[in-house]
């Protein structure tokens, strides 16, 4: 053994023996709410980052609940809301026929046929919100404000496929 190797190998020992040490799994912590000098407020206990959601949040289930009022912006941000996010599987038109079923994705269902007609808009709202199928759950990337805006916006697609002249003042109460 040369004296070079036979440095490097008792450093090499050297630095993992001296990582050994009870200091390592008995590591001195802040209790939560204790006092400290660590920060500005005084308490160990730190603020939630913004956007930070608690799990069984009262008012994000209400939300979930109750759409909001149907208005021109909901529809606008609704649409735009689709064609980002839904439009490149179900078609900007709803048929299901999108960017990504060109690729050899399954086609999703057509939001003009009879059974997502008779659809609330509740079910758009929880299959966005939970995935269906093979299409997985946006409640991660969509608010669930633009999941009513979406909503409504598919009510609107298939409104727009079978509109009669006569039912176009009427159009606010037939889309939820």
């Amino acid at each position: 053994m040369t004296r070079a190797t036979w440095l490097t190998t008792t450093l090499a020992i050297g630095c993992l023996l001296a990582g050994c040490d009870v200091s390592m799994t008995e590591q001195r912590k802040l209790a939560t709410y204790s006092p400290t000098a660590l920060w500005p407020d005084g308490t160990t206990a730190r603020p939630l980052p913004a956007g930070v959601v608690a799990q069984g949040d009262v008012e994000r289930a209400a939300l979930a609940k109750n759409p909001p009022p149907v208005s021109d912006a909901l529809l606008a941000r609704g649409r735009e809301r689709y064609d980002i996010f839904c439009g490149p599987c179900h078609g900007l038109a709803g048929d299901g026929d999108g960017v990504i079923v060109m690729h050899g994705f399954p086609a999703p269902p057509s939001y003009h046929i009879d059974r997502l007609l008779a659809a609330p808009a509740q079910h758009f709202f929880d299959v966005m919100t939970d995935g269906y199928g093979v299409m997985f759950s946006y409640a991660d990337r969509v608010p669930p404000h633009d999941r009513w805006a979406i909503a409504a916006y598919i009510r609107a697609l298939q409104l727009s496929r079978r509109a009669e002249i006569a039912e176009i003042p009427d159009a606010e109460e037939h889309i939820r």
